[in-house]
């Protein structure tokens, strides 16, 4: 055999043995799983990784954006009429988050740390000043009426109380008084009988450059999937809120941070402290950040549906307010506060009939978070929530009128973030390297194919000149 035929054979080899070698790699996902233990063993909660560096102190800048909603016929509103409400903001603030009090427990296997929440007003992104007036539901007023409704003496008292000092149902003050507190004339009355009252009241009252309480974090040391996961909150491994051991169970991570390697049919659980509970979100659709892949994960409908697996949330027991809605009373002090989304988007359609000014939308009302599939990285991330008070008639007190019972709307948040340059710059280069190894196989493939066409050019190229000249031969002798 010539040495151009040897080559020519060898070529033919070397491209099957490249096709089975690359389709053997693909099938049995060798660089995959190389990637992916790569990344499993940096993505932990330690000293001198990039993912605690991350965790302990987010880059990212998160905007927390505050929409009030404008009583504009309080009169008619007490004669039993429709609500209407005028959306006003946003009022943006710069919340800076960082991990404070940092702990490593068990053999860093966990770290406790408290989460400390700053809010510093940006006028430049927002409607107006603090300054501005809002006027809504006036919640301490109707967290008293609700709470000595059914004590007659102690109510009439409350109730003259409040004619002599012109108190209503619905109050006006600046959106910085609603959001971080005001003396509350009420409250204040009130102290005199229990002194142990605080008699300042705001949404957010306490809540500007503290935390929340103490966390207790899994670090993802024993397993990738429990990177960043809550163990333990305030001290306690569930909650006491509720009224079954599900709905009293602390599942997932704080929302800000998830295990690496997340795939489409997973189930992403967090614990919201805001919402008292937790909650989980599934794959929508892929996504793109800043040229980084990305899926979108959200909360489902079902989460807040009245539904048998949700019975536990209803406040008192067996009394459920409707889909979409959630009553939090029982972790707010007992103030009527009910969670939904944003203009009770994806709630009963009723909360919506209720209220003139109710405009749900998909895209400006749902809470979304983008997800790097590979490192588990928050791409973008909105949480969307508002807060309502439930109002209702109560006899004894003439403040309510003719009121309808409703779930009205005071407030809704947008907690927003979006990756930074550098840290995108940084991710697409681990998404490009990770690609390139995991395409290794296909690569080998593509070799094995193109080989394969060389040879058979080859093969064809040597086979043309022999039947030429066997052709020849008869018209020479001739």
């Amino acid at each position: 055999m010539s040495v151009k035929s040897c080559c020519i054979y060898s070529t033919g080899v070397i491209s099957i043995l490249t096709l089975i070698a690359g389709i053997v790699l693909v099938l049995s996902q060798v660089f995959q799983n190389i990637v992916n233990a790569k990344i499993k063993k940096e993505i932990v909660l330690r000293n001198g990784t990039h993912a605690f560096d991350v965790w302990e102190n987010p880059p990212p800048p998160v905007y927390m954006q505050f929409y009030f909603f404008n009583v504009t016929n309080p009169a008619e509103v007490l004669k039993g009429e429709r609500p209407a409400v005028l959306e006003v903001g946003p009022y943006t603030y710069r919340e800076f988050r960082p991990m404070e009090r940092v702990n490593f427990l068990e053999n860093g296997t966990k770290v406790s740390a408290v989460n400390t929440k700053t809010y510093v007003f940006q006028s430049d992104m927002s409607k107006g000043p603090e300054s501005d007036l809002i006027r809504t539901v006036n919640i301490p007023a109707m967290t008293v009426m609700e709470k000595f409704k059914d004590t007659s003496f102690i109510a009439n008292i409350i109730s003259s109380y409040m004619k002599s000092v012109n108190e209503d149902l619905f109050t006006t003050q600046t959106v910085g008084e609603l959001l971080w507190g005001y003396k509350d004339g009420l409250l204040k009355a009130l102290k005199v009988v229990d002194p142990t009252l605080d008699d300042v009241f705001g949404l957010f009252y306490k809540q500007n450059a503290t935390d929340d309480g103490e966390y207790v974090f899994l670090t993802g040391q024993q397993s990738y999937k429990d990177f960043a996961v809550i163990d333990q909150w305030k001290g306690q491994n569930s909650l006491n809120w509720w009224t079954t051991d599900e709905c009293n169970m602390i599942n997932g991570t704080n929302g800000a941070s998830f295990h690496p390697i997340i795939t489409k049919n997973e189930t992403l659980y967090m614990f919201s402290s805001d919402l008292c509970r937790s909650i989980y979100a599934i794959y929508e659709e892929e996504s793109s950040v800043m040229g980084v892949p990305g899926y979108r994960f959200s909360p489902p409908s079902k989460v807040f549906a009245n539904t048998t697996e949700n019975a536990g949330f209803c406040s008192p027991p067996g009394n459920c307010l409707g889909s979409g809605v959630l009553q939090v009373s029982a972790c707010k002090q007992d103030a009527p506060i009910v969670m939904s989304s944003p203009h009770f988007y994806q709630a009963d359609e009723k909360f919506v009939k209720d209220i003139f000014g109710m405009k749900p939308n998909k895209e400006q009302h749902e809470t979304i978070i983008d997800i790097n599939p590979l490192t588990g990285i928050v791409l973008q991330a909105a949480k969307r929530l508002q807060v309502n008070v439930f109002v209702e008639k109560i006899p004894v007190f003439s403040q309510t009128g003719d009121i309808r019972t409703l779930v009205f709307p005071v407030l809704y948040l947008n907690e927003s973030v979006v990756i930074d340059e550098v840290s995108a710059k940084q991710l697409q280069v681990i998404v490009a390297e990770g690609n390139v190894v995991v395409n290794i196989p296909f690569m080998l493939i593509g070799l094995g194919i193109l080989l394969g066409v060389i040879f058979m050019v080859a093969q064809c190229r040597q086979r043309i000149p022999e039947s030429s000249s066997a052709e020849r031969q008869p018209l020479l002798k001739s």
